[in-house]
C-alpha cells in the first residue's frame, strides 16, 4: 500500500492531525489509516479502544462533522481507519482551510483560499457586490461602446439595448440587489483598479531576460484595455516583416493577429483578479509571452485544454459581456480559435505552460521571417510611420496628438511614442504652448 490522493498513513494519532481530516473533507473525501508507517507497513496503535472514541468525538467539537472510525487488525497490529466523505460546504480547523492536493495537506490562504470559499457557497469572484458604487459611477463610453458592440453582434434583443444603464446591467446579471458586482466595475467604470488591485496590462519588450529596453501599461476598463493593448503591440511591440509580390506592399506580423487578439482578450476574460497582479506581455526578439495570473478548472490539464472541451470560463459574469458584445464564444473555443490562426498563416504552434501562481501562452514568430531581426522589422514600420507623420505635420502644423491618431489608426500613447523618436532625431520641433502652439518640420 501507499499514499494517494485518498490515502494517508500515521503512525500514531496526534490531535493536528485533525487537519488532515479537515482537508479530506474540503476535497474529495479519504482515508485516514492510524497505524502505519510512511511505507504503509502496520505498525499498530496504542490505546486504540481509547482512540476510537475520542477521535469521533474531537472531529466533531473542532471540525462540526461526523466521520465513522474502524478498528482493523492485520497480524497482531491494531490500525484505526478514519473514513471523510467530501463535505458541499467548507471545513474549517480553528479558522484554517486544508485541502488535499495529491499526497499532501495544504493550507489556504489569500487568493487560493477566497477562491475556495466562494465555489463552495456556488458564487464566483466577479460575483461579490460591492458596496456604495452606482450605476452612475460607471464610463458612459464603455456603456455605450459595448452597446454598439452587443448590437452587432445581435445577442442582445434590441430593446436591452435601448434600456437604462440600470435595466441593461440587470439583464447581463451583473446586479447583486441593489450593489453592482465586481465584473461590473472591471467591465465599466473608468478607473477599476480602485476597487482591483492589478487590474491592468503591463507589456515589455526584452532584448535578453535581463535587459528591458522599453514597457508600456494599459489601465481602464476591460473592454478598452482588449483594445489599446493590440493597438500599442501593434504600433510600437510587434512589427510587420514586409516583402512585395510585384509592385504590391504585403506586411506579415511575426504573430497572427486573429490569433494575438483571441490570446489577449482570454487573458483579460480569465485573469484570477483576486491575485492583485497585472496580466504581463514580454514581447522577444523571436517570441511573444503572455503570463496571465489565472489557473485551470479543477482537475484539468494542458491537455485537456488544447483538446475539445466545454466552456468553464474562470469569471463568468465578465464572461458572459464579453460574449454579448461578440468578442468571444460561449463553447470554450479559446485555445481552438488561436490554434486555428497559427495553423492558417503557417506559424508555430503556441505553447501553454502552467505554473502555480498562473500560465504562460507562448507565440514563436513565423519561421519565414528568416534573418530579418524583430529589430529590423520594428525599426522598419516605425520609419514608415514616422514619415506618414512628417508629411502630416508638414500638411497642418497644428494638428494634434487625436487628430493624428485617428489618421493613421494607432493610439495616441503611439503617437506620443513616435513623436518624442522624431523630435530626440532632431527631425522636428513643437513652437509654442503645448496646446496652442504648433509643430515645425526641421529641413
Amino acid at each position: 500500500m501507499r499514499e494517494d490522493q485518498h490515502t494517508e498513513f500515521k503512525q500514531s494519532w496526534r490531535d493536528e492531525y485533525l487537519k488532515w481530516i479537515c482537508a479530506f473533507a474540503n476535497s474529495e473525501g479519504g482515508t485516514l489509516i492510524i497505524g502505519r508507517n510512511d511505507l504503509g507497513e502496520a505498525v499498530g496503535v496504542a490505546n486504540a479502544a481509547r482512540l476510537l472514541e475520542e477521535i469521533p468525538n474531537k472531529v466533531r467539537d473542532l471540525l462540526g462533522i461526523i466521520v465513522p472510525v474502524s478498528l482493523k487488525t492485520e497480524g497482531d497490529k491494531e490500525l484505526l481507519e478514519i473514513e471523510v466523505e467530501p463535505y458541499p460546504s467548507p471545513i474549517s480547523y480553528k479558522g484554517e482551510y486544508h485541502v488535499r492536493s495529491g499526497s499532501t495537506k495544504q493550507e489556504l490562504k489569500g487568493a487560493a483560499l477566497d477562491r475556495f470559499l466562494l465555489r463552495r457557497l456556488g458564487r464566483h469572484w466577479d460575483s461579490v457586490p460591492v458596496p456604495h458604487v452606482a450605476a452612475s459611477d460607471l464610463n458612459v463610453n464603455a456603456l455605450a461602446y459595448f452597446r454598439k458592440q452587443a448590437r452587432k453582434s445581435q445577442r442582445l434583443p434590441e430593446e436591452t439595448l435601448e434600456e437604462s444603464d440600470q435595466a441593461l446591467l440587470e439583464k447581463l446579471h451583473l446586479l447583486d440587489g441593489t450593489y453592482l458586482k465586481r465584473a461590473a466595475l472591471l467591465l465599466f467604470h473608468p478607473d477599476p483598479e480602485r476597487f482591483v488591485t492589478g487590474a491592468y496590462v503591463k507589456i515589455g519588450y526584452f532584448e535578453s531576460n535581463t535587459n528591458l529596453r522599453y514597457q508600456d501599461e494599459i489601465h481602464g476598463d476591460l473592454f478598452g484595455q482588449v483594445n489599446r493593448t493590440i493597438e500599442v503591440l501593434l504600433a510600437k511591440y510587434l512589427k510587420a516583416w514586409i516583402s512585395y509580390e510585384g509592385l504590391q506592399r504585403i506586411e506579415t506580423l511575426p504573430v497572427p493577429e486573429p490569433a494575438l487578439r483571441e490570446a489577449i482578450l482570454n487573458a483579460v476574460v480569465h485573469k484570477e483578479y483576486a491575485s492583485g497582479i497585472p496580466i504581463q506581455i514580454s514581447v522577444y526578439p523571436d517570441k511573444l509571452m503572455i503570463w496571465n495570473p489565472g489557473q485551470l478548472p479543477h482537475d484539468w490539464t494542458v491537455e485537456r485544454l488544447l483538446a475539445k472541451h466545454p466552456s468553464q470560463p474562470y469569471n463568468p459574469d465578465i464572461a458572459n459581456a464579453f460574449f454579448r458584445a461578440g468578442k468571444i464564444e460561449a463553447w470554450g473555443r479559446g485555445i481552438e480559435r488561436i490554434v486555428e490562426a497559427c495553423v492558417m498563416a503557417g506559424a508555430p504552434m503556441p505553447e501553454v505552460h502552467c505554473e502555480a501562481t498562473g500560465m504562460w501562452l507562448v507565440f514563436h514568430y513565423l519561421t519565414h521571417l528568416g534573418s530579418t531581426t524583430q529589430e529590423t522589422t520594428q525599426e522598419t514600420t516605425q520609419e514608415t510611420t514616422q514619415e506618414k507623420i512628417v508629411e502630416l505635420l508638414k500638411g497642418r502644423p497644428s494638428i494634434t496628438r487625436k487628430e493624428l491618431a485617428t489618421k493613421l489608426g494607432i493610439s495616441a500613447n503611439g503617437i506620443k511614442y513616435h513623436l518624442e523618436k522624431l523630435k530626440f532625431a532632431g527631425i522636428i520641433r513643437h513652437v509654442g504652448p503645448t496646446k496652442a502652439g504648433h509643430w515645425e518640420v526641421i529641413d
